[in-house]
């Protein structure tokens, strides 16, 4: 028997949907800092849209705008108790290679630099400075008025504006100073090493409690070029095995790598001046499956 037709105005409201999903994701996933979190909510999304009736809904891209971002405020109340508990520190799952677009927006620095916002900052800054809408819109979104939404949104640029690279590196330069690092943290040299990092370096590394990661962020050239050292001489990398993956992770310059307990790990390199201000590695398994299965296939 032959599947029954769509009827149009599902079908309508479908492809509406569709269209919008896109834009709907990428909005999830920096209120939520979690490319599964966010696909849960635009699900959720996607539930309530098929419930209305679409008739009722004069401009489909400002109803799903407001029901994702209402998801995500709502998620982001219990994300946050759960981050106090959180084992070590926390880092958003990373994302290879993102599309040219969005490459500035995914940044780790910029992401944790949103961690920092109550939700509703985040909400205003989010929606207005990033998807372009009008603060009328912006006040029907998060249920505050127009003012108060420029507040919230112009508390959160300065926050922003002090985490953005005040001089970004050329993509060339960036891969061949993450190139370096990878050899130099690898092999323990630690000369090489003083050379590549700032003076004021931070070392975030994200384990989740689920693999062995620092429990705190370390700060500090000395600090951190010896901590690569010592990984180094306890032999806890596989020394000639190639990246997986060379190129941008988070937006930033990087590599994937393989490690000894089978699973693979991000680095990700803020630069500044063509020195390293920033490292952030992550371990944690379960923020690592999207990771593994683009570069490792399904049975990773």
């Amino acid at each position: 028997m032959p599947p029954e037709p769509v009827p149009p105005m599902e079908e309508a409201a479908l492809a509406a949907f569709q269209a919008l999903r896109p834009r709907l994701q990428r909005l999830a996933h920096r209120m939520l800092g979690s490319a599964a979190e966010a696909e849960d909510a635009v699900q959720e999304a996607w539930l309530r849209w098929d419930r209305t009736d679409p008739a009722t809904v004069r401009e489909p891209a400002a109803f799903l705008t407001r029901v994702v971002t209402r998801l995500c405020l709502d998620q982001l109340k219990s994300a946050r108790a759960r981050r106090e508990t959180y084992i070590g520190p926390w880092l958003p799952e990373p994302v290879l290679e993102p599309v040219e677009e969005e490459a500035e927006d995914l940044t780790t620095t910029l992401l944790l630099a949103l961690e920092r916002l109550t939700p509703l900052e985040r909400a205003a800054f989010l929606l207005h400075d990033v998807f372009g809408l009008g603060f009328e819109e912006v006040a029907r979104t998060i249920d505050r008025d127009p003012a108060a939404c420029r507040q919230l949104a112009s508390r959160a640029r300065g926050h922003v504006r002090e985490a953005r690279p005040r001089h970004p590196v050329a993509e060339a330069e960036g891969q061949a100073i993450a190139d370096a690092f990878f050899h130099a943290s690898r092999n323990g040299d630690l000369a090489t090493l003083r050379t590549l990092l700032a003076d004021g370096v931070i070392l975030h590394a994200d384990g989740g409690g689920k693999r062995p990661a620092l429990l705190h962020v370390l700060e500090g050239l000395e600090k951190v070029a010896h901590f690569f050292e010592g990984l180094a001489k306890k032999g806890l990398y596989n020394l000639g095995v190639p990246p997986l993956h060379r190129g941008l992770v988070d937006g930033l310059p990087g590599y994937v790598t393989l490690e000894k307990d089978g699973v693979p790990q991000t680095t990700a390199l803020a630069i500044e001046d063509g020195r390293i201000v920033a490292i952030y590695t992550m371990r944690n398994p379960d923020k690592l499956g999207s990771v593994a299965l683009r570069l490792m296939g399904a049975g990773a």
